[in-house]
């Protein structure tokens, strides 16, 4: 009841606390997360005055193609720190101001007596790679988890675009979620013809007849050819479909779509994913944004779709019984 009464207060300050700039009534903490050795940047924002002993429920920011927390971040977690939320947005590892994994370019030598080794490595960047982002997320999770001000039952995800069908996946394969949004999703599934190519190139990375990690290859084509930093590398995203992960989802979810989304069709990808949760009785909402293009969104819909998001964590908290 005390997080419900402060997030109550706080939404109805939070429209006048963003107009006296993008940071008022909230705090913001650089913290770094560390996924299989690898550290991620990320920013943790909080009500202004958090007591010591209050815990409130956390939201985590998963960007989508390109994106950084420094971009969407640093003005989407505003919101919902006002809003009453422990915000954590992040940058995948090998995005933004994340540390990269690394592949060593010749042959290792042996370790000296403390494991050590020196190397020639390459950075591996701007890989879209479910089997790494999925686990990037539940490192996310787990950081939050030992967080003092947060309160580890009620931790949800929000994802964006190429995040919005990560978040989708990981709602539906890791218990510690308690609920989710996920806006102009591009969930991940393929047909059997784009399973057998991917199939394929896995067989030709692990024999080294294909490079191991796409740099030279695995570049991005159609309208998200503008992410020229960007590699795809459909190998490692085997066994990762969010359209299957949503039939395991048990837990409240908001997808929100654009009507003329121009990269995704809706009724395939989010109302498909809604569609599945209604049918098997969990909490859902669907709202379709009229009259507007994938990015809009970020742009000339990105006050109203906040406001829906917000208020929807709002009445599903309250749902929840906090």
């Amino acid at each position: 009841m005390r997080n419900l009464l402060l997030l109550a207060g706080l939404c109805l300050s939070s429209l006048a606390a963003a107009a006296d700039g993008p940071l008022a009534g909230v705090e913001k903490r650089p913290v770094s997360i560390y996924c299989d050795g690898v550290r991620m940047a990320a920013d943790i924002f909080s009500p202004q005055g958090l007591k010591s002993d209050q815990r409130l429920p956390a939201l985590i920011l998963c960007n989508g193609t390109g994106g950084t927390k420094a971009k969407v971040g640093n003005r989407t977690a505003p919101a919902f720190a006002r809003a009453g939320f422990i915000v954590l947005s992040f940058d995948y590892r090998g995005w933004g101001e994340s540390d990269s994994k690394l592949i060593t370019l010749d042959a290792q030598p042996k370790p000296d007596a403390d494991g050590n080794v020196k190397v020639v490595a390459r950075a591996v960047r701007w890989q879209m790679n479910y089997a790494d982002q999925t686990e990037d997320i539940r490192a996310a999770i787990s950081f939050l988890t030992g967080e003092r001000s947060v309160d580890a039952r009620q931790i949800g995800l929000w994802g964006s675009s190429y995040g919005g069908g990560l978040v989708t996946w990981v709602a539906g394969n890791d218990p510690r979620v308690r609920f989710a949004i996920a806006q102009v999703s591009g969930m991940s599934s393929r047909g059997p013809s784009a399973e057998k190519s991917a199939q394929q190139l896995a067989v030709k990375q692990a024999r080294g007849e294909a490079e191991p990690v796409p740099f030279d290859t695995g570049k991005l084509g159609g309208k998200l050819a503008t992410y020229d930093m960007m590699r795809a590398n459909p190998a490692r995203s085997l066994g990762f479909n969010s359209i299957e992960a949503a039939a395991k989802i048990k837990v409240p979810m908001l997808l929100v779509d654009a009507e003329k989304d121009e990269l995704v069709d809706i009724r395939q990808h989010g109302g498909r994913v809604a569609g599945i949760l209604k049918a098997n009785g969990v909490p859902v909402e669907y709202r379709v944004i009229p009259d507007i293009t994938h990015y809009g969104v970020y742009k000339e819909k990105f006050a109203e779709v906040t406001a829906i998001e917000v208020e929807w964590l709002r009445t599903t908290l309250k749902s929840l019984g906090n």
